[in-house]
């Protein structure tokens, strides 16, 4: 049955073996006892309704996927036996139950004022994604380096100043959030996630980052905005992956040589630093450099055959060559 985004007010009647149950984006505010029953669901989709309590599901013996998120629930009953997906991102859920399915493997809990999880969520090593982003969380234990299936963690937005070495123990391919937090440093067992594609690591507190980052060599994008680094690792140049860099809102003085092996760079943001010069060279294939607000007075004699340029809020001293050669190409330059 699939009925999203009709303007229901109540949950419908249902054939009793329905196997598919899509109410998402009405306007529900509860889930009748009787659901419970329907021993051969196997989907079931409840999104952004105004559901504030739901019947005990555990019952159900056939659900695969439960579909919670942006609604009022404050708490989580029993968990069917073999659910394999559970999404409660937006919701008021003040505890993960201690008791999860065993076959879980995507489970969001982001946006629920989490200060905790069980100590059993980190043994679900069924685990594919986990997103716990936009709680109070304080600390994650060394037990994640046991979730050694799961491909995407989103911990942003919450209150963690570490993350402890075992992380280097998973198998990340998609993404790694980590923004938003109190962090200084980040350990360096992150260098050993080197089939990660996604690392963001912005409105932390970082000073340093580890040499090892230069091993992430399947890293596509990095983000590192708006924290307090002062300089960039040499070994950055070892991210042969690397398609965008996004580094403003820093207190950058320089870049370091390295930066030029980059041959996959096609975005780099450098804007809202302290940057007085830039390398001779520069990534070969880069095309959007953004350099606003920092205190350059000249450019390298050489640059990328870039399509955009952003100098403002610079005071280079006249007008450099480069620059008619670039506007010759095409390329959009801002002053």
């Amino acid at each position: 049955m699939r009925a999203p985004a009709s303007g229901l007010t109540e949950f419908p009647a249902v054939p009793a073996d329905v196997r598919l149950i899509d109410l998402a984006w009405n306007d529900i505010a509860e889930v009748p006892a009787w659901v419970a029953g329907l021993t051969a669901l196997e989907e079931l989709r409840l999104d952004g309704n105004r559901l504030r309590s739901l019947p005990d599901l555990s019952g159900l013996t056939a659900l695969r996927a439960l579909h919670l998120d942006g609604n009022e629930l404050t708490s989580f009953p029993g968990c069917p036996p073999r659910l394999e997906v559970l999404f409660l991102y937006g919701n008021r859920v003040g505890a993960i139950p201690d008791r999860l399915s065993p076959a879980l493997r995507h489970l969001a809990a982001g946006g629920n004022g989490l200060t905790g999880v069980p100590g059993s969520l980190w043994k679900l090593t069924g685990l594919e994604s986990l997103n716990l982003a936009e709680n109070a969380l304080t600390e994650v234990p060394a037990a994640i380096g046991g979730l050694t299936r799961l491909r995407m963690l989103d911990l942003g937005h919450n209150r963690l100043t570490s993350v402890p070495p075992e992380l280097g123990d998973l198998d990340l391919t998609d993404y790694l959030y980590l923004s938003d937090n109190h962090f200084t440093e980040v350990p360096e067992a992150i260098g050993r996630l080197d089939r990660l594609a996604y690392l963001n690591l912005t409105d932390n507190r970082l000073t340093r980052l580890p040499e090892s980052l230069g091993r992430m060599a399947a890293l596509v994008e990095l983000r590192l905005y708006n924290n307090r680094l002062e300089s960039l690792p040499e070994a950055i140049g070892g991210l042969a992956a690397l398609r965008e860099l996004h580094a403003q809102g820093n207190r950058l003085t320089r870049l370091p040589a390295s930066i030029a092996e980059l041959g996959e760079l096609r975005v780099l943001d450098l804007r809202n630093n302290q940057l007085r010069e830039l390398p001779d060279r520069l990534p070969p294939g880069l095309r959007h450099l953004d350099l606003r607000n920092n205190r350059l007075r000249e450019l390298p004699a050489d640059l990328p055959p870039l399509e955009k340029l952003d100098l403002r809020w610079n005071k280079l001293d006249g007008e450099p060559e480069v620059l008619r050669r670039l506007r010759d190409r095409g390329c959009v330059i801002l002053r």
